[in-house]
């Protein structure tokens, strides 16, 4: 690819921004149920809730570690609630 100047890169859709286009506007929910089903999708959700729900800081935490901690929660809960939509139907 060549080089843009600029901002312009910004602006070149690339192949997996074309991917995402070609995807449906539909409810991604089904998906995470899915990709999240059996024995497998059960160890790492397990794994992810140790990492970041299940884990406490210090009092002496750095305010920038308490905010990394934080939106790593926030993902970890944001892909449970698609998981139990997803599964609810």
């Amino acid at each position: 690819m060549p080089e843009q100047a600029g901002w312009a890169w910004l602006e070149t859709p690339t192949s997996a921004d074309s991917a995402l286009a070609a995807m449906p506007e539909a409810d991604p929910a089904p998906s995470f149920a899915r990709c999240f089903t059996g024995t497998d999708g059960a160890r790492v959700l397990a794994v992810l809730r140790a990492m970041t729900l299940d884990r406490a800081l210090g009092p002496d935490a750095p305010e920038a570690a308490l905010r990394h901690l934080e939106g790593q929660r926030q993902l970890v809960a944001t892909v449970l609630a698609l998981i139990a939509r997803g599964r609810a139907g």
